[in-house]
């Protein structure tokens, strides 16, 4: 692959769907908007690897929100990783890139540093929330923190929550060619069966818990391409999702090319914050002029910094809270 091809499938998500089979998926690589996460905080690596996990699920999951909608993943437990973040903003316009931004909150006297990153969570839930907008009602949905990795999360959510079979392979670390500085790339495939009619109840499921899981869901010939299609994933090899030699379109015909690979328009993604001084000052129209002043620091300044870009404001108290925002009123 040259190196053009690479560029041009960096940070990308690309739809695709298996004709023969009735499943549709995504095919989603990584490159600058990871390295851009991961390095507004000094993260300790078993927690960059959380970060990076769930940022690749975010773009997945994400890509099938519509324009200016926006997709939210978070991952609370009560380990030391306390919590996993992410937000994904669709493209204002089509064509233009979706944005991603992460976050993660831990106690770093608890980290087990030789642990497995997953096992840092410990017991608590994943969420997805969707915001459709301004006058509409936000989405969510929350399962169990369960299995062995924030994809086997995401499975059982889909099968769960939604009861549409899904399936996660994912891949993330630093990568380095030779003369170039070493960073973070990330890659996955999402397959996801189109939603039917059928299956088993919630409650009935072999997943753990008693929680269904993706196979539960299917039955006959359905479950038969379901669990095809599973196997042929089930070849995929980390520097095929990870890149940067081999590209999505190529990758889907090697393991797809019985099923009827037909892919659609790639979703570019970036890192972007929506952040801004308007937003953290509509937050704090809900303090009194005491809250404020507790908020004030000894040079005189109410401040703030965003946790996803490291953004930091620094306002005038006066011209905060509810009083505030009463004088703002009665002067228009």
């Amino acid at each position: 692959m040259t190196l053009g091809t690479q560029i041009a499938w960096d940070d990308t998500v690309l739809p695709f769907q298996l004709d023969l089979s009735d499943i549709r998926g995504r095919v989603a690589r990584l490159d600058g908007v990871l390295d851009n996460v991961l390095r507004q905080h000094s993260y300790p690596p078993v927690i960059e690897a959380l970060v990076a996990e769930a940022a690749v699920l975010t773009a997945l999951i994400g890509q099938s929100v519509k324009l200016r909608w926006k997709l939210s993943l978070q991952i609370r437990g009560n380990g030391p990783a306390r919590l996993i973040a992410t937000d994904y903003y669709g493209p204002s316009e089509d064509g233009e890139p979706a944005r991603i931004r992460a976050w993660a909150s831990y106690d770093a006297d608890r980290l087990d540093h030789a642990a497995t990153p997953f096992s840092q969570i410990g017991e608590g839930y994943f969420a997805i929330m969707i915001d459709q907008g301004q006058d509409m009602q936000p989405y969510q949905g929350l399962t169990p923190i369960s299995g062995n990795s924030l994809a086997d999360c995401a499975q059982t959510y889909f099968a769960q929550s939604e009861q549409i079979p899904t399936r996660f392979s994912l891949t993330y670390g630093k990568s380095q060619r030779p003369g170039e500085a070493a960073h973070w790339r990330a890659g996955g495939v999402m397959l996801q069966h189109m939603p039917s009619m059928g299956g088993v109840a919630a409650g009935e499921g072999s997943g753990e818990g008693g929680l269904l899981d993706h196979t539960d869901i299917l039955a006959g010939a359905e479950a038969e391409n379901w669990n095809r299609a599973n196997m042929l994933l089930d070849t995929v090899e980390e520097l095929e999702m990870i890149g940067p030699t081999v590209a999505p379109t190529d990758l889907l015909v090697r393991l797809f090319h019985e099923e009827g690979p037909r892919v659609y328009d790639a979703t570019p993604v970036k890192f972007g914050c929506s952040c801004s001084e308007d937003k953290v000052r509509q937050a704090m129209s809900i303090y009194s002029a005491k809250d404020i002043k507790t908020m004030t620091t000894d040079e005189g300044l109410v401040t703030a910094d965003c946790q996803f870009c490291g953004a930091h404001y620094e306002m005038d108290p006066t011209t905060l809270g509810i009083e505030a925002e009463k004088a703002k009123g009665n002067a228009g």
